[in-house]
């Protein structure tokens, strides 16, 4: 997941050659993907989850070793010959090098039906999106465990494609950190050549192992980005004065203590949340390059999506209060990510048959401190995107918060995430919307 500030295809030779050189994965027990005999027993989630059970102890060393490799924005070489490899194995019909390092793997079920997409991120985050952390990139966002996720719900539903109806096409994205890996695969036709009729995604988040929460009518802000240039005498006092009243627009700090970070948290589930409205920004001074020139770099994010208009205009109106500035935005704000309502009800009720009736917790507000470039394909399909609780039992909450230095999600999450996934994946290229 995002936070403010901050290509060839590869051959067969290649691919293979770089996972083993990686040694990613010894599997206790070579799988078997096998399409099988058309039974008269449906692609139940009890299916699912028996099959899914017998890959945890491989995924889960999978994702040690995502973990112990991390690769930043646009890097993302080993973990996707890894993805590609096992992909490969599952006899998925796998492309690599879309949008750079992405990795797309089809999988066609043995009866007829849709055709859903699955996207799950690659990259690590770099060093100027820690909070607390090191000076390398690290997988503090859980990227690791979406990739490994991924990964699974495909040998999964490998393993029981005899008895899977439609078409799941698997996005591994890179470059999510940068708001750039979704729109470099569209831009290099993975919808045209998937065409799904929808798209999925799961995140990693502060909530209990076992516990989903889901976001129908929410999901996380976009961002827009400006710079205004002061010139004229007293230029860089001017600026600095400038930048201060500009930061007054902003209506939520990002949490200092762990105290805030629960808040936040319950915040987020609470009906009419006070989350619902806000404005998160910074402003800073920087090209001080001469006494009579100064810019003011301005980011913010906001909630609902329609207030970026009025908040342009409030930060022109006090710019203009400063003598000669010029104001400078790209034409459009980087745009937010919403699930659509019926999508995100749809998931709830799964989760809560599939895992149980408390599986589900439902978000009334977005976080004010993140972005997600997942939004780029909502705005061209339907789908959802779901949090995978990954507190462990009296942890501290910045071990399951993505982004702090401290975290340190609890593994058992990979399973959850499998066998939800999964099921829900087969009822939509099952059933539809």
């Amino acid at each position: 997941m995002s936070r403010p500030n901050g290509n060839h295809p590869i051959t067969r030779r290649a691919m293979l050659g770089g996972a083993a050189a990686a040694g990613v994965v010894a599997a206790s027990q070579t799988p078997v993907y096998a399409a099988g005999p058309r039974g008269r027993r449906p692609l139940d989630q009890e299916l699912i989850d028996d099959t899914a059970s017998s890959l945890e102890e491989d995924l889960i060393a999978l994702r040690r070793d995502i973990h112990a490799h991390p690769e930043g924005p646009g890097n993302e070489s080993r973990t996707a010959a890894a993805v590609a490899e096992l992909l490969d194995e599952a006899d998925l019909t796998v492309t690599t090098g879309v949008g750079g390092h992405g990795v797309v793997g089809v999988l066609e079920g043995e009866c007829p039906g849709r055709t859903v997409a699955y996207r799950a991120d690659m990259d690590a985050v770099p060093v100027a999106g820690q909070i607390g952390g090191g000076d390398a990139p690290a997988h503090l966002c859980g990227h690791d465990l979406h990739t490994t996720v991924g990964v699974g719900v495909a040998q999964t539903l490998a393993q029981l494609r005899g008895r899977l109806r439609g078409t799941v096409a698997f996005l591994f994205q890179p470059a999510e950190e940068t708001l750039t890996g979704a729109r470099a695969m569209i831009d290099d036709g993975v919808l045209d050549q998937t065409t799904p009729d929808e798209i999925h995604a799961l995140h990693c988040g502060p909530f209990p192992v076992g516990e989903f929460a889901v976001t129908p009518g929410t999901g996380l802000p976009g961002q827009d980005r400006g710079v205004l240039t002061v010139t004229g005498a007293d230029a860089v006092e001017r600026a600095e004065q400038l930048a201060a009243e500009v930061r007054a627009l902003a209506t939520v700090l990002p949490p200092q203590t762990p105290e805030d970070l629960e808040q936040l948290v319950a915040d987020l589930q609470t009906p009419d949340s006070p989350l619902s409205r806000f404005v998160f920004l910074q402003a800073r001074v920087g090209g001080t390059d001469t006494a009579e020139r100064a810019e003011v770099e301005v980011s913010y994010r906001c909630w609902p999506e329609e207030r970026y208009g009025d908040i342009r205009e409030e930060i022109g109106r006090i710019a203009s209060s400063h003598g000669e500035v010029q104001v400078s935005f790209p034409p459009e704000p980087f745009p937010a990510m919403i699930c659509p309502e019926k999508d995100g009800r749809a998931v709830e009720r799964h989760l809560r048959r599939a895992i149980g009736r408390d599986s589900a917790t439902v978000l009334h507000a977005a976080v004010p401190f993140s972005g997600e470039d997942f939004a780029l394909f909502l705005d061209r399909l339907p789908g959802s995107f779901t949090y995978l609780g990954v507190r462990a039992p009296e942890a501290e909450v910045a071990t399951s918060y993505p982004h702090f230095g401290g975290f340190d999600p609890d593994e058992r999450a990979i399973g959850f995430g499998v066998r939800a996934m999964a099921g829900w994946l087969a009822e939509r290229a099952r059933r539809g919307r």
